[in-house]
């Protein structure tokens, strides 16, 4: 094989690069060197990137740990086709994943009352001079996936869309949402609108075996709230 069949990774095998193959069978089917290959891009003259890459980890025996020690300069030394630019990204890859594992995973909150749901709500709610609506969306375990506004200016049927609604909980694979939105005035008792919005909520919810937690009207930071579930609407 010439040293430009070698270079030319477009000609290789689809399972021989790297790129396609992570995006065919995922990141857990590559090895060690092929991942590091993705990262340099390319090899020298001589090798091709995962060649390169290859010779890169038998010289640390196989183990990343040792990889992790070698310095910048270490590895542009040593190994040709390694500039700086591709001895950066492999330091400062591997560098990522120190940090990953020394991280402690987020537990994310449960929201299993009001007062936890004002605790979600609140941040994103209280100071607003104008109405805006907001969901969260819950897991099996009542934990919080994610939040999002859904609309701003009112209630009005248009800002509080429930198809909106419902595609975001199908999207996120949520099973749980809680409804929110705001009264600038602090005045926190529901309108005959916001009733029946919760009405038509929860019936739409149920046919799609999505519960709907609570729906609350913040009114501020300091507590004022009105809860349609504390109140026994849900």
């Amino acid at each position: 094989m010439n040293d430009y069949n070698k270079l030319n990774i477009k000609q290789w095998a689809p399972d021989d690069r790297p790129r396609e193959k992570m995006l065919e069978k995922g990141q857990q089917a590559l090895s060690d060197a092929e991942l590091l290959a993705i990262l340099i891009g390319s090899g020298n003259k001589d090798e091709t990137a995962v060649e390169l890459c290859k010779r890169l980890m038998a010289s640390c025996g196989n183990d990343l740990n040792q990889l992790a020690k070698k310095t910048v300069k270490e590895l542009t030394s040593h190994f040709k086709g390694i500039g700086t630019a591709k001895a950066v990204s492999i330091v400062a890859a591997l560098e990522l994943g120190k940090r990953r594992k020394d991280t402690q995973p987020r537990t994310a909150p449960d929201i299993n009352s009001s007062n936890k749901a004002y605790a979600v709500f609140a941040p994103l709610l209280s100071d607003l001079p104008h109405e805006e609506v907001w969901i969260a969306l819950t897991n099996n375990a009542n934990r919080l996936i994610t939040t999002q506004r859904i609309g701003q200016g009112g209630l009005s049927a248009s800002m509080a869309d429930i198809r909106i609604i419902l595609k975001a909980t199908i999207e996120n694979n949520a099973t749980g949402v809680l409804l929110a939105h705001n009264h600038p005035s602090g005045n926190t008792k529901p309108s005959l609108h916001d009733k029946q919005l919760t009405e038509k909520l929860k019936a739409a919810c149920k046919m799609m075996d999505i519960t709907l937690h609570d729906h609350l009207i913040i009114g501020g930071l300091h507590g004022e709230m009105f809860s349609f579930a504390d109140e026994g609407f849900l």
